[in-house]
């Protein structure tokens, strides 16, 4: 059974909708967005790689601070898949990956480990769910490193969830962090409502 899981956590988007700037914009308890997302992985997978777009200092530093080990990604404007591809080719020989959005701040680590055991008990594709919708982050064995790595443009992994669709080990959580990421500043809002709800 897998047991060096490597947290992804993919933190190269522009963050245009928001406005620019978005993972460093701080929630209400001053923490910021990427900050938070950040300390929710590391606080069950020691071993983070997180995934910046090039000549992004500010986070890169934020996020070293956190303990994640940083790498700036050339060609994020390639999309999420690309970066994912990058992220899991800086951690190729782990036994698997749990990859986790930047703009995602209230997932519980609990729903994390309980993604992570998924992986450690055999699953090719762990991810949550909550009231019957599948969120993140999402797990994914070994075995699909190619394919992984494989990905370019925006679409994240849904291609490879997809085409393993029958494979993937759904974990029940009362967890709403699963489902909220932060686009848009008035976004932001929901997310305040949903820290009241943990």
């Amino acid at each position: 059974s897998p047991s060096n899981l490597v947290g992804i956590l993919l933190a190269a988007g522009s963050g245009s909708r928001f406005g620019g700037d978005k993972l460093l914009q701080p929630l209400a308890d001053g923490v910021a967005i990427a900050a938070h997302a950040a300390r929710n992985l590391l606080a069950v997978l020691p071993s983070v790689v997180a995934v910046v777009r090039w000549g992004d200092f500010p986070l890169y530093d934020m996020l070293e601070q956190e303990g994640c080990h940083c790498e700036m990604f050339q060609d994020a404007a390639h999309g999420m898949g690309a970066s994912l591809a990058f992220g899991v080719g800086h951690a190729r020989e782990a036994d698997g990956w749990v990859i986790a959005l930047a703009d995602m701040p209230n997932i519980r680590p609990q729903t994390i480990r309980s993604v992570a055991a998924a992986l450690e008990a055999g699953a090719l594709i762990a991810a949550p769910t909550h009231d019957g919708r599948r969120g993140h982050p999402v797990g994914f064995a070994a075995s699909l490193r190619q394919e992984l790595q494989a990905l370019n443009g925006d679409e994240g992994a849904r291609a490879v969830v997809e085409r393993h669709r029958g494979e993937v080990k759904l974990v029940e959580c009362a967890d709403p962090g699963i489902l909220l990421d932060i686009d848009r500043r008035e976004d932001l809002r929901s997310e305040e409502h949903t820290s009241e709800l943990q």
